[in-house]
């Protein structure tokens, strides 16, 4: 047909129309997998991989595993893949999954609320010993992890685990993560509510059961009654804040859609007040959004906070209410600020009762087994036996008496696990890093820890809250945007133009008093070597300009960017 003036669209080369495909929403009527993530969820259950590792693979050995299982379902059960030895970070991206993946495992512990008896941890501790070359790592989800496991050692260590009442149960894999706590529920002086059962009751009723065992990605959930707010709620899919009501005392605000990575989002308040005995209800009712309605075409838009931040609160919480509660929620007060910077409850506490409990730091969360049995034999002799882990890699002796107090700091100063640590060794916080994981560019741990053994030889004197978050990859595991000085490993050219491993710098980051992303300035970026000369060097200068009472996340966003590099 030749164009005319009544039809010029004749001439034009005629468009394939394609139907959309949604985003794999299953509330939309979207079933159909679109992409290799979902349909081996659709073909097998993550759950279901326990049987085969029992049955199969641990009689067989690694090379039987289906690759689907072994980059799979296996994280289900708290199973990934370690990195082999020896490849370096600019290989990360460009090896095949099978080139990367080591014939040994990363087998993470799931530890709801952070709360562990000493039977549970020393079990921990020989099993670390046993079968995991002595490692194990406390990371800032309360949880701990080994290293160096084998597919034939697998069913022997739940045995190990569950006869003490520990899982792996969904540490990993697109379902819902370890539900982390108050370390201090129910025994710090100022607590506005305990959480703790409403953390029991939902690991009772969901964890490990398929109603909710195929999420879009991953999700992470927090429920803290201090407030201190020590559960870095600002940054879960869900968390549950205490809060004091006006009219119906207290209970919990509701916020949503919090995360990090490379897409990071602070997590917005819903408005509502939730009472205690519907914390798990309502938790069910927000998991089940996040199934119903996430995002599932792309890994990268399939975390709740992508759905949060296309409806916004309002929707979010009508749908709650209208299809999932078929109830209003109460409209409640937001959380007060925090009167404290710190929020890890490392030092001396006195609990309700009277007695203390004492909060220590290990380095960058690195322990290893013969430390957790130590640690176990402390908590028996200097407290009742209950032992917390923090989400700042750190750890908590509970219930020890005033005539203790002296006896145990003394004994965890002899083990380096001091109680009265520098601003450094309390504010520094280090992913896996490239030692283990597959996504990692850079080394972490040992960096992180030389790292503080510098600053603290180099400004003894400085005594100002900080922390220092490094982080291996993009991937934001140890919360390098919310960190004071936030470090994302990378590959950097130093002065003699080679490649070398190193960091892009974030600066002012903050969770808790007035909760933010750190800068990025233009082009700063510093080698691994360099990196002790460098914070030094912002360090003095955040001194001589800071105003009074200044936080370092004050002056980094208001600095010059001469000034910060």
């Amino acid at each position: 047909m030749a164009a005319t003036p009544e039809n010029p669209a004749a001439s034009a080369p005629r468009r394939k129309v394609s139907r959309h495909r949604g985003e794999g929403q299953w509330a939309m009527g979207h079933h159909t997998p679109l992409n290799g993530n979902e349909q081996f969820k659709k073909d097998d259950d993550g759950l279901n991989v326990r049987t085969r590792i029992e049955t199969i693979y641990s009689k067989r050995g690694f090379d039987s595993i289906d690759p689907n299982d072994l980059r799979g379902r296996m994280r289900w059960w708290g199973l990934y893949t370690q990195r082999k030895p020896g490849i370096d970070g600019g290989k990360t991206a460009i090896l095949e999954p099978e080139e990367l993946d080591d014939k040994y495992f990363m087998l993470r512990v799931r530890i709801d609320g952070g709360r562990l008896t000493t039977q549970q941890l020393r079990v921990i501790g020989e099993i670390s010993q046993e079968f995991a070359r002595g490692s194990a790592d406390i990371t800032d989800r309360q949880n701990i992890q080994l290293h160096w496991i084998r597919i034939e050692d697998v069913p022997e260590i739940w045995n190990r685990l569950e006869a003490v009442g520990l899982s792996t149960t969904e540490a990993c894999g697109d379902c819902p993560r370890v539900v982390i706590g108050s370390p201090v529920a129910g025994i710090a002086e100022d607590e506005i509510i305990d959480g703790s059962w409403a953390i029991d009751e939902i690991e009772r009723r969901y964890i490990g059961s398929k109603e909710f065992s195929n999420l879009p990605r991953k999700f992470k959930s927090a429920i803290s009654g201090s407030p201190l707010l020590d559960v870095v709620h600002e940054i879960n899919d869900i968390a549950f804040v205490g809060v004091e009501h006006p009219e119906h005392g207290p209970g919990f605000d509701l916020w949503v859609g919090g995360g990090l990575s490379t897409n990071p989002k602070i997590g917005v308040r819903l408005g509502a007040w939730v009472p205690l005995d519907e914390v798990p209800d309502v938790w069910a009712g927000v998991i089940g959004i996040f199934r119903d309605y996430g995002y599932r075409r792309l890994r990268t838009r399939a975390r709740l906070k992508f759905l949060v931040a296309d409806w916004g609160a309002e929707k979010f919480r009508q749908v709650l209410e209208d299809e999932y509660l078929k109830r209003a929620l109460v409209d409640g007060p937001a959380p007060a600020q925090p009167l404290q910077r710190w929020r890890d409850h490392v030092g001396v506490h006195r609990q309700q009762d009277g007695n203390f409990y004492v909060g220590f730091a290990p380095r960058v969360g690195r322990v290893d087994g013969a430390t957790l049995a130590k640690i176990a034999d402390l908590a028996e002799a200097h407290g009742s036996g209950r032992v917390r882990t923090t989400v700042e890699q750190k750890m908590i002796i509970l219930d020890v008496t005033e005539e203790q107090v002296e006896s145990l700091v003394e004994a965890l100063e002899a083990l380096d696990l001091t109680a009265k640590p520098s601003p450094f060794r309390r504010g520094t916080m280090a992913c896996t890093g490239i030692e283990y994981c597959k996504l990692a560019i850079v080394e972490t741990k040992q960096r992180g820890s030389s790292l503080i053994d510098e600053l603290e030889r180099r400004l003894p004197d400085f005594d100002e809250p900080l922390t220092i978050n490094l982080n291996g990859c993009p991937n934001a595991c140890a919360r390098i945007q919310v960190a004071d000085i936030g470090l994302k490993g990378q590959l950097v050219l130093n002065d003699a133009g080679e490649q070398v491993e190193g960091y892009q710098v974030h600066l002012g980051g903050a969770l808790g008093l007035e909760a933010g992303f750190g800068r990025k300035v233009r082009g700063l970026k510093v080698t691994s070597e360099e990196l002790p000369d460098y914070v030094e060097r912002v360090l003095k200068r955040f001194q001589a300009e800071r105003e009074d009472g200044e936080r370092f996340a004050a002056w980094a966003s208001r600095a010059s960017e001469e000034a910060l590099s």
